[in-house]
């Protein structure tokens, strides 16, 4: 029951939970406080004192707003509502004295600082400091830390506010960052010089104030006024991740993340973050056609009347819908290649995610639903590396107080599981369990890909989903493609799987499926973005747009239709997706009926109706899978992921992955004292 208070704030009084701080009280009357070291999603520290304000009645000093719940106010002599005031000759002579304590030490390089023109000291001290310092004496340096390739550190700008200690600690799930000594002496460093073992680092980038911390691989390459900003969505995992894109022409300079309470909050993984350079690296920027073993540039014309000779001959046909590919694509693929008589398959890593059954492909719970729930059982997965900010929004249910089970391969989540073995007999132990305690608290059973991609994948899905029967849990399948919920929901899947789509295909259209080996002998038409595996194997390839060059639909793993947005132009040559596919049509005589991206999302909404619910969750009726097979139960659990930082061609093109990964290795390697 939620405790309302009155409160009079410069004059406006207003109603708010007694539980909120009066800095929270202040942002709901509108009023703007300045802050450095307070951060919505972080414990509070109340150490940088510039959300000072004045409590009338109170001590005769200003008092913390950040630190001080409005039920801990003193109402007036007669009882009317505590009175706060933020803006009175007090309040802005301790923030002004704030301010010139804060820059006593903080070197004033603005010019050369990575932070500048979007830093929040600079922008506080021109709006509440002063003009000019009593300080004469020498400032003082401290050491820089090395905290790897992402993260760049210049210490001596550091103002103590210890955001990234709590994010690590408290988000991250890694205490590696502290800080020690005290006065003049207090600086912020790692455990030993150890780098920080985790793959959400990249977001005290965005936490720090100040220029203390920026992104080493963006460093002094442009300034924030240079940029265009678009809004888009992240495709390095199945998170769906609110993201910007920031270009500088036709460039992609940085990505950040975008706030959105229901997805992604205000995190970004580092895969996501980083991943920008590897858009401009080993690019397809025209087509090639394979002639004597040997692929050769040509035109479009020739490479696409090439295709469509090989298309129109061909006695089977067969289309592979990759992991980075939009809903529209995929729905433009299985339009072409079912008219030709031939079938689509997006599940290109075999997992058995039957076709037509929402509540068994994507589940029944939603992102924030994990967060709340008191009892959550993963099986076959690692969030930590599947989706790194879900991971955190299953410790952040853990820290409340939830209770994890882990069936699957023992590894380090960030927080502590009740681990359950990792074979499939351990979850047919579930369902022998009473589960009397269970059904009385809102509980979530996550399945990964791992769990459902191998020969017993569809009594493995049917047994979980009888558990979360049994346990009246909410139930979350845990893709790690981007692409492959849309790519479901339009039904680019065939009867029988990859093998039935595939064999005996005389000719088989490749989008984007890199990830996979084709063994000699169809024709093979390869479109995408990069020169990866599928273009070392194609015949003719087409070069399309990455997801940031083109408009596109992506459904993240709980549902949730999201758009990506055009932030820059395919390199050289390439083109749309859509347009692609649609110019292949016309080459076989058999147009689309469609001359515009607008026209084609019409009609896979008109086919798929909950499409158009663009950032909404549709609810999924429950139907549990029934199979005739048990799961092999001496078979044990394998993760999907093997290597977090180079999971498809764009993170493989990329420089800033290569090191990580090469690190990653490096970490996991024992040493002699060992």
């Amino acid at each position: 029951m939620s405790d309302l208070r009155k409160i009079e704030i410069d004059g406006r009084v207003i109603e708010v939970d007694g539980a909120m701080t009066i800095l929270q009280a202040c942002e709901e009357a509108g009023v703007e406080i300045p802050r450095f070291c307070y951060h919505e999603r972080l414990s509070i520290a109340g150490n940088c004192r510039m959300c000072l304000v004045e409590v009338v009645g109170g001590p005769p000093k200003p008092a913390a707003s950040c630190a001080m719940q409005v039920r801990d106010l003193r109402p007036g002599p007669e009882g009317q509502p505590p009175v706060v005031r933020t803006n009175t000759p007090m309040v802005r002579k301790a923030r002004e004295g704030v301010l010139e304590f804060i820059l006593i030490n903080h070197p004033l390089d603005c010019p050369i600082c990575d932070q500048g023109g979007e830093c929040d000291l600079q922008d506080q001290a021109m709006a509440y400091g002063i003009s000019a310092s009593r300080f004469r004496e020498p400032k003082r340096t401290v050491e820089d830390l090395d905290l790897g390739p992402l993260v760049s550190t210049q210490m001596t700008r550091c103002i103590s506010c210890t955001r990234c200690v709590r994010f690590t600690t408290e988000v991250a799930g890694v205490s590696v960052m502290g800080q020690t000594g005290r006065g003049e002496d207090a600086e912020i460093t790692t455990y030993m010089g150890a780098l920080i073992p985790s793959n959400l680092q990249g977001n005290i980038i965005d936490l720090c104030p100040v220029g203390a911390l920026t992104s080493k691989p963006y460093a002094f390459t442009a300034r924030p006024w240079e940029l265009t900003k678009t809004e888009s969505i992240d495709v390095m995992d199945a998170l769906g991740s609110n993201i910007r894109v920031d270009t500088k022409g036709r460039r992609v300079m940085r990505i950040l993340p975008v706030n959105h309470d229901g997805v992604n909050e205000e995190w970004l993984s580092d895969k996501s973050r980083f991943v920008w350079d590897g858009l401009a690296r080993q690019r397809l920027d025209r087509p090639y056609i394979r002639e004597n073993g040997r692929l050769r540039p040509a035109s479009w014309d020739a490479a696409l009347a090439r295709a469509a000779e090989a298309l129109k001959v061909a006695k089977k046909v067969a289309g592979l819908i990759g992991d980075l590919a939009s809903t529209e694509a995929a729905f433009s693929l299985k339009h072409l290649i079912e008219g030709l008589g031939g079938a689509v398959e997006c599940r290109v890593d075999r997992a058995a995610l039957p076709a037509g059954n929402r509540s068994a492909y994507v589940g029944t719970a939603s992102i924030e639903d994990l967060e709340n729930a008191r009892m959550i059982q993963l099986i076959g997965t690692n969030p930590r590396e599947e989706a790194p900010v879900l991971n955190a929004r299953i410790r952040k249910a853990w820290l409340r107080g939830a209770e994890i089970g882990l069936i699957g391969e023992n590894v380090d989540l960030t927080y502590d599981v009740a681990y359950m073995g990792d074979s499939r007999a351990d979850l047919l132990k579930l369902l022998e369990i009473d589960y009397k305690r269970v059904l009385e608290v809102p509980s979530v059973i996550v399945i990964g890909q791992g769990a459902i991609n191998e020969a017993d994948g569809e009594a493995v899905l049917a047994a979980a989903m009888k558990v979360a029967e049994l346990t009246d849990s909410k139930f979350m399948v845990l893709h790690t493609a981007a692409g492959r919920v849309g790519a479901m929901d339009v039904g680019a899947v065939c009867e029988g799987g990859m093998a039935a789509a595939t064999e005996g295909a005389d000719v088989i259209f490749n989008m984007g499926a890199d990830e996979i080996d084709i063994e000699a002998g169809p024709f093979v038409i390869y479109q995408g973005s990069h020169g990866d595996r599928g273009a070392h194997r194609a015949d003719v390839i087409l070069p399309g747009a990455a997801w940031t060059e083109e408009d596109g639909l992506f459904v993240n793993t709980e549902g949730r239709p999201q758009l990506a947005r055009r932030a820059a132009f395919p390199p050289g040559e390439a083109r749309e997706n859509w347009a692609i596919l649609r110019a292949l049509s016309g080459a076989l005589g058999a147009p689309q009926p469609w001359d515009s991206q607008a026209a084609l999302r019409a009609a896979m909404v008109a086919a798929v109706p909950h499409l158009g619910e663009v950032d909404a969750v549709p609810a999924n009726e429950w139907r549990p899978v029934n199979s005739r097979k048990k799961p092999a139960a001496k078979a044990t659990f394998r993760n999907a992921i093997n290597d977090f930082y180079l999971t498809n061609p764009i993170a493989r093109a990329s420089a800033v992955m290569a090191e990580l990964a090469a690190l990653e290795k490096a970490r996991g390697q024992k040493v002699a004292a060992e």
